[in-house]
């Protein structure tokens, strides 16, 4: 059956104890979270569920694991579907690499992930990018007078248009990052996405969240054409490091952000 794997944490984390008795995990029933130790390091674990797919309530329930975790204390939190063989080899994984995940957890003690996505607000970019372009106006004034403008005129006016909105919105990118910056510890940019200008996720120590919400709604009045999403806050995804020697996406040792796949300790 497996172990699934939720995180990695300190041996000594105030809410170990009461995992066992408050916390459920994922499978259909949910599988009761369990804690294995070994040394000065915990790992938070259940038993596997068979053909575990990426559904939602599993997304959930992994998600919920490690938020509980992390209010609690400093968590390394596993991607989605990490499963090892058995507990010993959990076990093993936390003895052969206690010094990595040991130096992880006293970087990452007492901060917090806050991740914000940014997008425009359509109508609003448009004005601004009309408003900031001269010639994009005289077009647009021209195809207006001559009823509409040919239909290469449209096009152009359209691609024109376009390319305008395109390095907004790579100018609004670093806009979002330099305002928010200021108020975090780190800063890891996500991947590029369909709908997004800007997802970037900010390392945030606990007791200055307040701060760094209120840098988040002070770029939201002066930037009213921004749509700003703010999820958090979440245990560090972004900035849990690969272990020594270890690849990026690598689940023997590899710590980050959820994947929407299951993996495997090997």
């Amino acid at each position: 059956m497996g172990t699934y794997v939720y995180g990695i944490t300190a041996a000594t984390h105030p809410a170990l104890p009461s995992f066992a008795k408050e916390l459920c995990g994922v499978g259909d029933p949910p599988r009761t979270v369990r804690v294995l130790t070994a040394g000065t390091l915990a790992a938070i674990v259940s038993d596997a569920p068979e053909r575990l797919r990426p559904k939602r309530k599993d997304l959930l329930a992994h998600q919920h694991v490690l938020e509980e975790a992390g209010g609690a204390g400093c968590v390394l939190p596993m991607r989605f579907g990490s499963v090892a063989p058995d507990d010993d080899a959990v076990v093993s994984v936390l003895t052969e690499r206690a010094e990595h995940y040991e130096e992880r957890l006293r970087a990452l003690d007492g901060n917090v992930e806050y991740n914000v996505k940014a997008s425009h607000e359509e109508e609003a970019v448009l004005h601004r990018v009309l408003a900031e372009n001269p010639e994009i106006r005289a077009f647009t004034e021209a195809n207006r007078q001559a009823g509409g403008g040919s239909y290469d005129d449209r096009v152009r006016l359209g691609e024109m248009v376009v390319s305008a909105v395109k390095a907004r919105e790579a100018e609004d990118a670093v806009e979002v990052r330099q305002a928010l910056e200021p108020s975090a510890v780190a800063v890891s940019v996500g991947a590029e996405s369909t709908g997004w200008l800007a997802n970037v996720s900010f390392l945030v120590a606990r007791d200055s969240a307040e701060v760094f919400l209120t840098a988040t709604e002070q770029l939201r009045k002066a930037r009213p054409y921004l749509e700003l999403r703010v999820h958090g806050p979440l245990p560090p995804y972004s900035f849990v490091e690969p272990g020594p020697g270890e690849p990026a996406g690598s689940t023997a040792g590899g710590l980050g952000a959820g994947a929407e796949q299951s993996r495997t300790w090997d």
